[in-house]
């Protein structure tokens, strides 16, 4: 079980082929919070840990029973964790803000949000 204290800095939807292959999906949806909210209550995980499309490492870390993502830790964004949407169970968890790596959407999914064809610039 994850805790994460306070709010998402931003809640990220991501389409490249990585996340697509990850998820069996379309994309994945992440929450990025500060690296110092985020902990690992109880049980454990086991980690994943490949490089990216951006071209910087990311560990995923993984429930070794079910196998449902749990967070991930990207080398882009150190001071980040992504931890993913689906594992807080929540309907009313707040849409993404953006939509990531959409070059690699399928063409046929349209979505109300900011897009980018790769990783935004970093501020």
């Amino acid at each position: 079980m994850l805790r994460c204290a306070g709010e998402p800095v931003k809640v990220s939807l991501c389409h490249c082929f990585d996340c697509q292959k990850r998820t069996g999906s379309l994309f994945s949806v992440a929450a990025f919070y500060p690296r110092e909210s985020v902990a690992l209550m109880a049980g454990e995980a086991k980690m994943f840990h490949r490089p990216s499309a951006s071209g910087f490492d990311v560990s995923f870390h993984f429930c070794p029973d079910c196998g449902s993502s749990l967070w991930w830790e990207p080398e882009r964004l150190p001071h980040l964790i992504g931890v993913a949407a689906g594992a807080f169970a929540d309907p009313d968890f707040p849409m993404p803000q953006q939509a990531v790596w959409s070059e690699q959407r399928h063409k046929w999914l349209a979505l109300p949000l900011a897009s980018h064809a790769r990783n935004p610039v970093k501020t």
